[in-house]
């Protein structure tokens, strides 16, 4: 029987799991099993969960339905647990080094107690120094083990469940689990106090907890405010069944109602509906329970007790100012530059919603392209109701798509659509001062799968932090998502570190890879001869990135030395990054300018072969299942400047070259066509091109625009059973 039973319940943290797998592993006291809780066998985190156990024999993942709530994964993983002590840990908290270490000492030193509570610090997300909450509470607790009652203010109602080890056969005995619903920490650790022989203390912080930007989500407003009254009542029960002491009853029941004053005083938390009937509940729950000769606390919290066991709900919220309403949404300022523009913006706020009109844009405005484009033409098909305007800048309007109702930025028109629009959809962000207004539905495509570092995760890289500006307003702009779009569970957890927020994860593909599925060889002969791609050659792709640290675009590659060394059968299609955007295709020679290119998704089909360094680009391309080389001469600088979330090097969709000479070899000798370039692009493929299919348009309109549920979009097809368009080159033809 391994010493301690780790449960990590992974509801919504998949993005940080592994930084919590990561921390269990490495402990120097290795006597350990490790049960992640995931929600599904298909899930992002059960997925990560899955890897670790290939690795590690002490990983062994559970599955618990989401309906289950936190409760319900805690004790599947209770069920499972195999170990003396328990210890919970919550999907993006880290355990501090040598903390098993720690525990398992202080439990030889003690014997069998039945709960051990230790310290833990509470890390802010962003800035701010941890703090220590339970360090002041212990520090006045016995120094050896002993019975709770000589301990009465180290309860579990002010602790959390992952800031004590449970010994599993007390538990057992007592029957003891985490109650249904919210709150499920207080019922459990109240019981748990009341149920204990033997307790004892370890001042050590053995759990760094995550304050999360978003906030806890009990702290969300909602009736959920209410499951606080039935653990309060399912404690106070129990210790008035135990006829407990008055000794031990008062600091319970004051720490009970201190949660609930809180509660009853934070006017955004429980709805109006609910707000007297709680303080109602509550003043009978503290009538009912107060311990004989109970002194209340003094001050402003002292006159809250008074109030309450008096029922005076009127004096109790004049105290709070509890009648002070926040204010809507749309009655926030708004930002806008210019007198005038503020004040048009304002009024056209104030106007009612649109329910049938959408707002696109993609890539800051330089035209209709992208994910949003993609969406905006299946909705023309699935929902013709919906009216939609595009946004572009003044020097791209006239590139518009015939057809295509567009608005140029900084226009009238342009804020009265966005003041007005039910639903806005972006590949990047909407300007600063546009408001997020109540009932209004912001989607955010993205526009690549992040190999990169983003977001908040470039705040270590000093260049590209710099470039980023102020993150305080980018997580302001992250605000306003509603739905952001993945294409594989890799982007998924990328994304919820990178930008966090209340979004809604949709894992339906991008839209504008649909093309690479439902293009036929027809679209790819016709594409290439736009481009000027000369009949029977190998069109190579050349896409390199952005280099922050660099401040014009150049080729990292002698592109026509290339062509001479690599074969004469070649013909390079060049796409620099669009910040780089030079105008219409132009061709010199056996070099093909096509970075002015609306659609890269074209660019792409027209292609034989992709060489690229670090771009995006590599993931979407995959999905036509074409050869992929790597042209990584600067991978450590890359590295050092920006960050990636993975090694490239280790992983790559293709054959790796570091030298133009060993560039033009791969293309020599055949190695990017061979069949250990196949097998490099299978598996990155199975990683990277897990959600597309050709039908990622249609889930994101019928979702968002038509509102079907999600159990009624269409599922994604398999990646064994998609077909992708054929290239032209017989050389890499499927």
């Amino acid at each position: 029987m391994p010493r301690f039973s780790i449960i990590v319940p992974s509801h919504g943290v998949a993005g940080r799991l592994s930084l919590a797998l990561d921390s269990v592993l490495a402990q120097s006291f290795g006597d350990f099993e490790l049960i992640p809780v995931c929600d599904a066998p298909d899930t992002p985190a059960a997925a990560v969960a899955a890897g670790y156990a290939e690795r590690d024999a002490r990983v062994t993942p559970v599955h618990s339905p989401p309906s289950a709530g936190l409760a319900g994964a805690r004790n599947t993983g209770m069920r499972a647990a195999t170990g003396g002590y328990l210890l919970f840990l919550d999907g993006d908290d880290t355990l501090a080094p040598g903390a098993l270490t720690a525990l398992d000492t202080r439990l030889t030193a003690t014997g069998d107690v039945d709960v051990l509570y230790f310290e833990h610090e509470r890390t802010p997300w962003w800035e701010g120094e941890p703090t220590n909450p339970a360090a002041p509470l212990l520090a006045r607790a016995p120094k050896g083990a002993c019975p709770p009652a000589e301990a009465p203010l180290v309860t579990g109602v002010q602790l959390p469940a992952w800031s004590a080890a449970y010994r599993r056969s007390f538990l057992g005995e007592q029957r003891l689990a985490f109650p249904e619903g919210h709150f499920t920490d207080v019922g459990f650790g109240g019981l748990v106090t009341l149920s204990a022989g033997r307790i004892a203390v370890l001042r050590h912080v053995v759990v760094r907890h995550l304050l999360r930007r978003q906030g806890s989500r009990l702290n969300l407003p909602g009736e959920h405010h209410t499951e606080l009254l039935d653990r309060a009542e399912l404690v106070l029960t129990r210790a008035a069944e135990l006829g407990l002491p008055t000794d031990r009853l008062g600091p319970l029941f004051e720490q009970l109602f201190t949660l609930v004053l809180k509660t009853a005083a934070h006017p955004a938390r429980l709805p109006g509906r609910c707000r007297r009937a709680f303080f109602r509940r509550a003043g009978r729950l503290y009538r009912l329970h107060r311990p004989a000769g109970f002194r209340r606390p003094g001050g402003s919290l002292g006159v809250q007790h008074r109030l309450l066991a008096a029922g005076a709900y009127t004096a109790f919220r004049a105290l709070r100012g509890a009648n002070q309403k926040a204010s809507a949404a749309a009655q926030r300022v708004p930002r806008p530059r210019g007198l005038r523009t503020r004040l048009f913006y304002g009024r056209r706020l104030r106007r009612r919603i649109d329910p049938g009109l959408a707002v696109y844009c993609a890539y800051w405005g330089r035209g209709y392209a992208c994910n949003p484009a993609a969406i905006h033409a299946k909705a023309a098909e699935l929902a013709p109701h919906i009216r939609s305007v595009f946004l572009v800048e003044p020097d791209q309007a006239h590139a518009m798509p015939e057809g295509i109702d567009h608005a140029v930025i900084g226009s009238r028109r342009y804020w009265d659509v966005l003041a007005r629009a039910k639903y806005l959809v972006n590949n990047a962000n909407f300007a600063e001062g546009v408001v997020k207004r109540e009932g209004s539905v912001h989607v955010q495509t993205q526009h690549g799968t992040p190999l990169k570092k983003m977001g908040v995760d470039q705040s270590t890289y000093p260049v590209t932090a710099a470039a980023t500006g102020s993150f305080t307003k980018l997580l302001g702009r992250v605000d306003r998502w509603d739905y952001n779009l993945s294409s594989n569970t890799h982007s998924t957890q990328m994304w919820e570190r990178a930008f966090p927020g209340r979004y809604e994860h949709l894992e339906y593909g991008y839209p504008r890879n649909d093309v690479f599925y439902t293009a036929t060889a027809r679209d790819v002969a016709r594409v290439r001869r736009e481009l000027g791609v000369p009949e029977g050659k190998t069109a190579v792709l050349y896409a390199p990135t952005h280099r922050d640290h660099q401040t014009g675009f150049e080729t990292g590659l002698d592109l026509e030395a290339f062509c001479e060394a690599a074969g004469e059968d070649l013909v390079v299609l060049l796409r620099a990054h669009y910040f780089y955007d030079r105008g219409p295709s132009r061709g010199t020679g056996r070099i093909i300018d096509v970075t002015g290119h609306r659609s890269s998704e074209d660019v792409c089909l027209a292609a034989d072969v992709l060489v690229t360094d670090y771009s995006s680009i590599m993931f979407d391309y995959a999905n036509l299942d074409r050869p992929i080389v790597v042209y990584a001469d600067d991978w450590d600088v890359y590295t050092e400047t920006r960050g990636v979330y993975f090694d490239l090097m280790a992983a790559p969709p293709g054959p790796v070259a570091r030298t133009p000479q060993e560039l033009a070899r791969v293309f020599r000798d055949g190695a990017y066509a061979s069949a250990g370039s196949q097998a490099l692009r299978a598996a990155f493929r199975a990683r990277f091109c897990q959600f597309d299919d050709g039908r990622a348009a249609e889930r994101v309109v019928r979702r968002v625009l038509l509102g079907e549920p999600p159990e009624a979009i269409p599922p994604v097809r398999p990646l064994a059973e998609r077909v992708p368009a054929p290239a032209a080159s017989p050389l890499v033809r499927s």
